[in-house]
């Protein structure tokens, strides 16, 4: 580990291990639970970890056995159903009140100072939030990194289902618990039969065939509407609300969970939370890859602060973000940097201007085809095709249109949320629009920075309007680069295919061509 990330900090303290503790859960179910602790006199902060990926490689290493020779604790538990422990594991269901229980169990074990931070990625992330409905009295810090706290958002962000990661995260939390073997088997049968599976007709049920029976993936999938019973009480969001336990959020601009990390540093200053932000160049694996140096310093330093009095490892902003387009950080008072939006207006030559349109007429149009997808490229995703790619090939295809600005004279900063509102027509009525933020570089290289989908529904020929946000970045396009608008009908597998009659994408077995006519008074907007 040290041989890969040569950046990490030495070693303070020996580090022992106590395997196999058995912790009752709310409902008396064994959570097994590992403690990793420094091998010195004194008294040492505890960390806790609760995870439902196993507790073997990378979290042993990366959670328990650094963190414990730096001085804290750690206790790495397996969520219930999940690496031995006991009980059925229904994603998102028991992790507040198993949290406390673990809480409980703490506050009878002799190494138990009474002062305890969280820290943790992804789903290691919402167990935090779950726990900060309630906060114990001995919680003092919280890092999430790359973390969730809305499921729903995750799953069906923008009114469409977003297919490959929810496969994706059926598969992680399905097999990464039971060991390297299983999880690369499956992994294999995933990556083979994705493409029969993301286009069978229909789509219900269609993951069987690599992941075996998963049945709250079927209901993740099956239910769409935020508003549906199925959802109730499992978003964390209003955990941040009331937040006063001294929290560091860390985020990578291709993450797919990017979102909810800003989402939850606005509430956090909103409740007047005491917060720290840091976003980098990461996708939401790369953070604890390339990025875990940076990240574990960040987080190391927050926990020393907050846990042990000492604050000399904080920066003196309260924001660090990755600049893209400059490779450089840029320390911040607060995210986002100013309310300020620049519009770029669609023009009928494809070309990108300031000047505001007159009028609204239809402009471009294109034919989506379901039968023959547009294909998703980069971006937010759980795979290794994640993060900036070269979008020479995709924006050539005759169902994307793109709209490019003039060699720029001088730099441009985007700072804070992108968002698109199309005026769209369609012959159909039932459409989806994806659209995305490019860097065009003087050789003609079209990078994408950041993106989104919408659902969209339309009345004969008569255009409707709708706004689909496209995430956040902090980006410099340099002089000579060109500002590229992308806009498409789709981006599969990574979203599944609007069937264009109205039924829903999962239970559709019949699917039409749309065509889409994208009118004047259509605008891209830029925060900066």
């Amino acid at each position: 580990m040290r041989a890969t990330w040569r950046r990490l900090p030495a070693g303070r303290y020996g580090v022992g291990w106590e395997p196999g503790l058995v912790v009752p859960a709310a409902d008396g179910s064994p959570l097994v639970t590992d403690h990793y602790f420094p091998r010195a006199e004194g008294d040492f902060p505890t960390l806790l970890v609760r995870s439902p990926y196993g507790r073997g490689v990378p979290w042993s290493p990366m959670y328990g056995l650094l963190f414990a020779e730096q001085g804290f604790h750690v206790v790495l538990q397996s969520c219930r159903g999940t690496g031995g422990s006991g009980g059925e594991f229904v994603p998102w269901r028991h992790e507040a009140a198993d949290g406390q229980a673990t809480v409980s169990w703490l506050r009878e074990q002799p190494w138990f100072n009474g002062t305890l931070g969280t820290v943790g990625p992804s789903y290691l992330g919402y167990v935090q939030w779950a726990l900060a409905l309630d906060p114990p009295p001995e919680l003092k810090a919280m890092v999430v990194q790359v973390g969730l706290h809305d499921p729903h958002a995750f799953f069906h962000a923008g009114g469409v289902l977003h297919l490959e990661n929810a496969l994706t995260v059926g598969l992680g939390m399905t097999y990464q618990h039971r060991g390297i073997a299983p999880l690369l088997k499956a992994s294999l049968r995933l990556h083979r039969r994705l493409r029969s599976i993301t286009t069978a007709q229909p789509l219900r049920g269609a993951h069987v065939s690599a992941l075996g029976e998963v049945p709250w993936l079927d209901d993740v999938m099956t239910h769409p509407d935020a508003k549906d019973a199925y959802w109730r009480g499992i978003s964390m969001a209003g955990a941040a609300d009331r937040h006063k336990v001294p929290t560091s959020l860390i985020g990578g601009w291709h993450d797919v969970l990017l979102d909810q990390t800003l989402e939850q540093y606005g509430r956090l200053r909103r409740a007047g939370c005491e917060a720290a932000l840091l976003v980098g160049p990461w996708t939401h694996h790369s953070a604890l890859q390339q990025g875990w140096p940076e990240v574990f310093a960040e987080s190391l330093a927050w926990l020393r602060a907050h846990l042990c009095g000492d604050p000399s490892g904080l920066r003196s902003t309260g924001v660090r973000v990755h600049v893209g387009g400059e490779d450089a950080r840029r320390d911040l008072d607060t995210w986002p940097p100013a309310p300020d939006v620049t519009s770029w207006f669609p023009a009928p030559d494809g070309h990108l201007t300031r000047q505001a349109p007159t009028d609204s007429v239809p402009l471009r149009s294109f034919r989506y085809d379901p039968a023959d997808p547009t294909p998703s490229l980069g971006g937010p995703l759980l795979s290794r095709h994640a993060g900036p790619r070269d979008n020479s090939a995709l924006e050539v295809r005759d169902d994307v249109l793109t709209f490019t600005g003039p060699p720029l004279t001088e730099p441009v900063d985007v700072l804070g949320p992108v968002s698109a509102r199309l005026s769209i027509s369609t012959d159909t009525g039932h459409a989806d629009v994806f659209t995305r933020l490019c860097d065009v570089d003087a050789q003609g290289r079209s990078v994408n920075v950041c993106d989104g989908a919408g659902r969209l529904r339309t009345a004969a020929q008569e255009p409707s309007q709708v706004t689909v946000p496209m995430s956040s970045t902090a980006h410099r396009f340099a002089a000579g680069h060109r500002i590229r608008w992308q806009i498409s009908a789709g981006a599969h597998p990574r979203y599944a295919r609007n069937p264009g009659t109205g039924e829903s994408p999962v239970d559709a077995t019949a699917f039409v061509p749309v065509r889409i006519t994208l009118h004047s008074d259509s605008a891209l907007m830029l925060g900066n």
